[in-house]
């Protein structure tokens, strides 16, 4: 084989085998993505500690060792699991608030697409709230995962409700932090009413209490003595 032979083949080889190598990866990470989320539908299902690498296996009609390569343990299984439900739960309640207007209609939003949420997972459960119940008292990396999303969350409807007393919305007095954990308040009454005491008003309360709330620290807007006629 002459020089210029190899200096032409070798580098169709080398893009061959990079081409190869990407359609792997993508194809792993493919498979990887699946198995997330056949582990999401689980987890609501059983729970997050019902979750191992051999359900997984059986689901996914994998061997243990091919979904072992995707994860490496069953723990960073379920703190995978626990990012891609945080992933949703934003797409879902959180950005589309964003386009409100900073205040309250950014307040009114973010509990809106949250009730919207709930209505949905009083069939098939809120990771969330289950994870909190499973390990609550159980240090470690997955407990780390479920708290850290959960703040982050109530840390984003924290700062809206500030907003909305910068913006001169609320009352003077209003207590941002009551004001924050009395509406995370109401959506763990919702759950708790109507996923497991089945009471077929809690949303309507949810809503009622969410009102209140505003009525109660939302500044009252005064309107102007009509203009007597002479």
């Amino acid at each position: 084989m002459t020089l210029t032979e190899t200096s032409v083949k070798t580098p169709v080889s080398r893009t061959r085998r990079a081409s190869d190598l990407g359609r792997t990866l993508q194809k792993g990470e493919q498979t990887k993505q699946a198995i997330i989320e056949a582990a999401l539908g689980l987890a609501a299902q059983i729970g997050l500690e019902g979750l191992s690498i051999g359900v997984l296996a059986e689901v996914m009609q994998m061997s243990k060792s091919g979904v072992f390569a995707h994860f490496g343990s069953r723990e960073e299984l379920q703190i995978s699991v626990i990012r891609e439900y945080y992933a949703r739960f934003s797409d879902e309640v959180f950005f589309p608030a964003l386009t409100e207007p900073r205040g309250l209609p950014r307040v009114r939003a973010l509990f809106a697409n949250w009730m919207k949420r709930v209505a949905v997972e009083l069939q098939s459960g809120c990771i969330f709230i289950s994870g909190a119940v499973e390990f609550d008292d159980r240090p470690g990396p997955v407990r780390d995962a479920l708290a850290g999303s959960v703040k982050i969350w109530l840390e984003a409807m924290y700062r809206a409700v500030v907003q909305a007393k910068e913006e001169g919305q609320l009352n003077a007095d209003a207590d941002e932090e009551q004001m924050a954990f009395e509406i995370h308040g109401l959506i763990l009454a919702l759950h708790y009413e109507a996923r497991f005491l089945k009471n077929p008003d809690a949303i309507a309360h949810a809503n009622k209490g969410f009102e209140n709330i505003l009525a109660r620290d939302g500044k009252k807007v005064v309107s102007a003595p009509p203009v007597s006629e002479k």
